[in-house]
């Protein structure tokens, strides 16, 4: 009798767990699991798109991992994850390996000071030109403040970069005429870290994203960081149309309007090894170009424009027809 009710439980535990099993894969068998890695710049709105999403589909589970945009495309072109967050621009040797993208957001870099710099007022009445920050970071003619406004001491540029292959520094970068690899100065690992260092160093100058700027909640300045204005006209001081960056809303605003350039404003993009193979991760895509968007703005990006939604849709769909239709021939 003991046997008969042991059988009898090992055989309703196994059902359970095969029930479950069966319950969390798609159609196709496959697990309903996303695994997403990349880009900072993206990670908090995928945290977001993946807890809305979840809500919907509370059978999918979604791992999400920042570490920059490198290792968001190394680790798509690999397939070790589903979707490589990629901050920047797609490039042609990855295009040749089977990157597949689609872009599913916009946000831009900026310069970043700490407001303790004994001359802050007379550096953000001034803003800095394209040509003096390419002087700090690429040709390093530049390395005193100084030199920028006019005070009576010297006081030297600290200048911090990222360490890690990212999107903001490529992006940073080809906004001054170069690549990362040309940025000079202090490297640092990570949004987080670049932002911790600037708030450490009273003579610091860096670049973040704009959500590490800013806090998405009071949509001020985050506390520890001032944004150093852009002199986009070159006239030597910030005249009022170059004066958005109070608050997060402002600068959104003129991301959007194309009044701060690009770059270092970008599109964020999802990238693949070819067309994603997964049911769940397609509908997952599907759904974050669609009713995803919706959480655009209050998370402190700005929404591609809808043509661009709409081409990335019809996209996604054509080329999985043609994946399968491949395959059965």
């Amino acid at each position: 009798m003991k046997k008969l009710v042991l059988i009898f439980v090992v055989v309703a535990t196994v059902a359970i767990v095969f029930s479950t099993i069966r319950h969390r894969l798609d159609k196709d068998g496959a697990e309903k699991k996303i695994i997403i890695s990349g880009a900072w710049a993206l990670y908090p709105i995928t945290i977001k798109w993946a807890e809305e999403f979840q809500k919907i589909h509370p059978d999918v589970k979604i791992d999400i991992s920042a570490g920059g945009a490198g290792k968001g495309m190394a680790d798509a072109l690999a397939e070790i994850v589903d979707i490589g967050n990629v901050s920047r621009q797609i490039f042609d040797d990855e295009i040749n390996k089977g990157a597949w993208w689609v872009p599913v957001a916009k946000d831009a870099v900026v310069a970043t000071i700490n407001p303790g710099n004994p001359e802050i007022d007379k550096i953000l009445k001034r803003g800095l030109r394209k040509e003096d920050l390419s002087n700090i970071w690429i040709n390093e003619t530049l390395n005193d403040w100084q030199s920028i406004v006019d005070c009576e001491e010297s006081l030297g540029i600290n200048v911090y970069t990222r360490s890690d292959s990212c999107g903001a520094a490529e992006t940073w970068a080809n906004s001054l005429g170069g690549k990362q690899e040309d940025l000079n100065g202090i490297g640092v690992y990570g949004d987080p870290g670049l932002a911790d260092a600037v708030k450490r160093d009273d003579l610091s100058i860096g670049f973040n994203n704009i959500n590490y700027a800013y806090d998405s909640k009071t949509r001020k300045q985050v506390d520890g960081i001032t944004i150093v204005p852009l002199d986009l006209n070159g006239s030597g001081r910030i005249d009022p149309e170059e004066d958005f960056y109070d608050t997060l809303d402002q600068i959104t605003e003129a991301i959007s309007e194309g009044i701060y350039p690009s770059p270092p404003a970008r599109e964020l993009n999802f990238v693949s090894q070819g067309v994603p193979k997964k049911k769940i991760v397609r509908e997952f895509i599907r759904w974050v170009l669609t009713d995803g968007q919706q959480y655009i703005a209050e998370a402190g990006y700005i929404s591609v424009a809808p043509d661009r939604l709409q081409e990335s849709l019809g996209m996604l769909d054509e080329q999985w027809k043609n994946y399968n239709d491949n395959e059965e021939n």
